[in-house]
């Protein structure tokens, strides 16, 4: 279990400012979901933390500066699963998830039976046996994006950071998917940090939101706190009605801005 901390952490590329000082601490077992709409941030934060981008600022495991740590070191304590991975079309999709135990292989050894176990059972999970051994390059981008969130399943990082996993998912594996997140979470303890469009689901699986806008944070807390119509409608532009469920659930609804003839 390990907490994720953001200290002033800005993100720019060139001239462009991405994101602005942004401070928050992910506690062992949490998840906080990032919000906004495209280029508010999000996906620069995440490659920040996965040690993919330059930033400014820090960012903290369990109180030391991770990009202090080896490459190795990193990749044992952060899983990132990005939105468009580098995919080999011919490596089988078993292999492609076995990567996820690169970390915990010596330099010249290889991968154990017990690595190859775990992988299976990740890989059952996540109903992914059918085409286990089928090149990548002959699935759908529904099935890859399955095996891109196995792969760092099978990794046991205990800081997993998500970056729109679900946007490729049809209503069912979406599902599938997020609900095995949050079961290994509560099982082991992990410390989850996602980027996701769909406002409903991300209410329902994280613990808090944050939104961003602009780089900058707007709003942070509970769904019921962030997911508020006016809220909305001011920093994504956008006329929605929000319920709220007897379970605690934020429903977020579209409207149509022209009533219907």
């Amino acid at each position: 279990m390990s907490s994720l901390s953001f200290i002033d952490v800005s993100v720019s590329y060139g001239r462009s400012v991405a994101v602005t000082s942004f401070n928050d601490t992910v506690h062992p077992g949490e998840w906080l979901c990032l919000i906004g709409p495209n280029g508010a941030g999000k996906s620069s934060l995440l490659r920040a933390a996965a040690g993919l981008v330059a930033y400014s600022g820090s960012v903290l495991v369990d109180g030391s500066p991770l990009n202090l740590r080896s490459a190795r070191r990193r990749a044992a304590l952060v899983a990132h699963v990005p939105q468009s991975p580098a995919m080999p079309d011919d490596m089988t999709a078993f292999e492609y998830v076995l990567l996820g135990r690169n970390p915990y292989v010596g330099y010249f050894g290889q991968e154990t039976k017990q690595d190859r176990m775990m992988v299976q059972r990740v890989i059952e999970r996540l109903d992914l046996q059918p085409f286990a051994m089928r090149p990548l390059g002959t699935l759908s981008g529904g099935e890859r994006q399955r095996l891109v969130i196995a792969r760092a399943l099978a990794q046991e990082a205990p800081i997993m950071l998500l970056d729109e996993p679900t946007t490729a998912l049809d209503i069912g594996h979406q599902q599938q998917a997020l609900e095995l997140v949050d079961s290994l979470r509560r099982e082991h303890g992990f410390t989850v940090v996602s980027a996701m469009h769909d406002l409903t689901l991300a209410g329902l699986y994280s613990d808090r939101l944050a939104l961003l806008h602009q780089g900058h944070c707007v709003a942070s807390g509970p769904a019921q706190e962030v997911l508020k119509a006016e809220t909305l409608s001011e920093f994504y532009g956008v006329s929605v009605s929000v319920h709220h469920e007897e379970d605690g659930t934020v429903v977020v609804v579209p409207r149509r801005t022209v009533p219907l003839a």
